[in-house]
């Protein structure tokens, strides 16, 4: 099977910008904003990261850009001569950017901690993302103390640097059943997280061996807090095997009730003899959205 078209050329060209035509007007203000600022920031400490995308060569060459207009304006503002840039092999009125998947929270971490191992400061990389160094450094440690199996869980969220030293607490077995909580509730915060280690088990929490003292909860609400945590771990478990067979079966009843009620002789029938029966089958039947 031969390989499909690449869209783009493998490796990047140095281009001179003299010879790159940008598409549209520069905004106005975008000299001025957060984001510009932070652009030729980063140029400055670490280089181009991003090449720019344009379009092939035209008879005199000159080479539409396709994507990357705020960055060549910050190239142009720093005295730059030449950018890396992708050429296009394909006539297309999109470029490989047009559908931006963000970083998630792993994906920072990981090009963080690569940075660093070749040689970038914390001090460098906080000055290239105009941010205070703790929190490149938070970013840097994101992972320290969290078991692998939680870091995959964590994989393709984005969540806040700080769930790291809430969920370190925990022993590893107690970190994967909190992150599956977690990323199946979509609700990876901190504040959850506090939570969900308010109720863990002494024996689950690392360094402890008696019972934490939390502010206005006495020692038998934090057992039954602990308890009551653990029976809903197991209903949501319970509940996450049923659910896509459950919904199967909601939706056949759905369209069989449907096409019951819209016989008349049934209808007339229910009315009269079942009214409560038909307030429940007319409620299924209105439902028209299921939960994802």
């Amino acid at each position: 099977m031969s390989e499909p078209p690449l869209g783009f050329i493998p490796e990047p060209l140095q281009l001179p910008l003299a010879a790159i035509l940008p598409t549209r007007k520069t905004p106005d203000g975008l000299v001025a904003s957060r984001k510009y600022k932070q652009i030729v920031s980063s140029i400055k400490a670490v280089g181009l990261i991003e090449p720019l995308s344009v379009g092939k060569p035209d008879r005199s060459g000159r080479y539409i850009l396709l994507d990357g207009h705020t960055r060549l304006v910050a190239l142009a503002e720093l005295g730059v001569e030449t950018a890396p840039c992708l050429v296009a092999l394909d006539d297309e009125s999109y470029t490989y950017n047009n559908r931006v998947n963000r970083l998630s929270s792993v994906q920072e971490h990981v090009m963080i901690r690569r940075a660093v191992e070749r040689g970038v400061t914390p001090e460098k990389l906080a000055d290239a993302l105009d941010v205070d160094v703790s929190h490149v450094i938070k970013k840097l440690n994101l992972l320290d103390g969290i078991c692998p199996e939680a870091a995959d869980l964590l994989r393709d969220q984005t969540f806040s640097a700080n769930l790291g030293a809430v969920l370190r607490k925990m022993k590893p077995t107690r970190q994967v059943e909190c992150v599956e909580l977690m990323v199946s509730a979509n609700n990876i915060t901190v504040a959850y997280a506090r939570a969900l280690l308010a109720a863990t088990s002494a024996n689950m929490v690392v360094g402890e061996t008696k019972p934490r003292k939390v502010a206005g909860v006495g020692a038998e609400q934090m057992a039954k807090m602990e308890q009551e945590m653990g029976n809903l771990q197991e209903q949501f478990k319970l509940a996450e095997q049923t659910y896509g067979q459950d919904v199967l079966n909601l939706v056949l009843a759905k369209g069989y009730l449907a096409k019951l009620m819209a016989n008349e002789a049934v209808l007339r029938q229910l009315t009269k003899k079942y009214p409560e029966v038909l307030n429940e089958f007319d409620s299924i039947v209105r439902l028209v959205m299921l939960e994802k």
